[in-house]
């Protein structure tokens, strides 16, 4: 098929997130990708090749074509592509639960397979307020979150986004009202502290959970915030008798810093979620992890069982690739690759905090972002990107960057340029 023809195709049927149907601008069409470059169709603004500033949305850690993950793919691919999860199961399901046990905070101990990260928050709120009844405490059903959050497109996940602002304000009176705190300060504030400890123990008789993503607010507005905060969550989650969801969909394996955000701290959730660089960006699968207390609760309820069963929960391609993902990440120095990304970041987008319009430069792990004072030109941002040779997805008032772990010096450098291009541009 012609480019052209193609393209025209996508506008006329295809409707992209968050975009408009039928399409108002022609989307770029990328034929393949290998290590961290996406080969286009047509060349763009010059460029037969980009630099993938985005990791995909944050999920291929180790780049594309990677040869360790596609020989995964393979070998499963001619034992079984996919099987039932319903009264079946498999070795590689079972390895990748128990992989992902060894791997997170010690008191989770079982996991639940999905097929997205968006569904395992959905599994995580239905595990809190099934817990809950199961103990014959059915008023226990609100949540509790601070503003600036993002947890996915689906109900429960929209209730728990910030309701003013966000991307799901739409739904407002529409979705369940739940309990909004402000949102965390960058640095560590006693009186902040001491609101989350007021306002958890006010409404504790009715809440079933505390959902937040740990250590950086991702799409609701890629803000970071002092880790000790999840202490706190910990401590008041506990004295007040209210569980603790901790949204690591967008921070798990390694791209704060440490391989999961709430090791910063050494705390541990009632339930945690997993998803995004899972499977290092093949395919689409995510995980929801929970306690014995959380699991055992249940079990003891009029309903023994956990109503979900996605058709292709524990599928054996995403698990197979999935546990090949982790064990290539962990039989690396990922900590050390993710510090030299760090400092990359640092030099390279420090001389954006003199460009006009820009708020704030602030780099954590392999993140990088440009703050600006208005909204971006979207158009405009990502076509300056496109001109240093570089796949950048501004938003709002973002620009920002999520490389792969496995991204050079030079193209890390190339990447800081088209990021400070993006924010002169829009």
């Amino acid at each position: 098929m012609r480019n052209d023809e193609l393209v025209s195709l996508d506008r006329a049927h295809v409707w992209h997130p968050y975009g408009p149907m039928p399409g108002r601008t022609d989307p770029l069409v990328v034929e393949s990708a290998s290590g961290v470059r996406l080969r286009l169709a047509e060349p763009a603004e010059g460029h037969a090749e980009l630099i993938d500033g985005m990791s995909s949305w944050w999920s291929a850690i180790h780049g594309y074509n990677h040869p360790v993950l596609n020989e995964a793919v393979r070998g499963q691919l001619e034992r079984m592509s996919h099987v039932m999860f319903g009264g079946l199961t498999h070795e590689p399901a079972v390895r990748l639960a128990a992989r992902l046990v060894e791997i997170t905070p010690g008191p989770l101990r079982h996991v639940f397979l999905s097929d997205s990260g968006s569904v395992s928050v959905e599994v995580a709120v239905k595990m809190c307020l099934q817990y809950w009844r199961s103990l014959g405490r059915p008023e226990k059903r609100r949540l509790l979150t601070w503003r600036g959050g993002y947890h996915g497109d689906t109900w429960q996940p929209m209730s728990v986004c910030d309701p003013e602002g966000g991307m799901h304000e739409l739904w407002t009176g529409v979705l369940q009202r739940q309990v909004f705190v402000d949102a965390p300060p960058a640095g560590y504030e006693e009186s902040y502290a001491e609101l989350l400890r007021t306002e958890i123990g006010k409404h504790a008789h009715e809440l079933a959970a505390v959902v937040v993503e740990p250590v950086v607010q991702g799409a609701g507005g890629m803000r970071f915030h002092d880790p000790a905060y999840l202490r706190v969550l910990r401590e008041a989650c506990d004295a007040h008798d209210v569980l603790l969801v901790l949204d690591e969909i967008a921070t798990g394996f390694g791209r704060t810093g440490t391989l999961f955000a709430a090791d910063q701290v050494g705390i541990s959730p009632d339930v945690m979620c997993v998803g995004k660089a899972l499977t290092g960006g093949y395919l689409s699968m995510a995980a929801t992890l929970c306690t014995s207390r959380v699991a055992d609760g249940i079990s003891r309820g009029d309903v023994p069982v956990l109503a979900h069963g996605p058709t292709f929960m524990g599928n054996p391609l995403a698990s197979a690739v999935a546990l090949a993902s982790i064990d290539l990440l962990l039989s690396q120095d990922w900590e050390v690759e993710v510090k030299r990304i760090e400092a990359g970041l640092r030099e390279g987008l420090a001389p954006a905090a003199d460009l006009p319009g820009v708020r704030e430069v602030r780099v954590l792990g392999a993140i990088g972002v440009v703050q600006l004072d208005h909204p971006v030109d979207m158009e405009a941002a990502s076509r300056a990107a496109v001109r240093e040779g570089v796949w950048l997805r501004p938003f709002r008032d973002l620009i920002y960057t999520m490389p792969p772990y496995v991204t050079g010096d030079e193209d890390l450098a190339r990447i800081c340029a088209a990021v400070r291009a993006a924010a002169a541009a829009g």
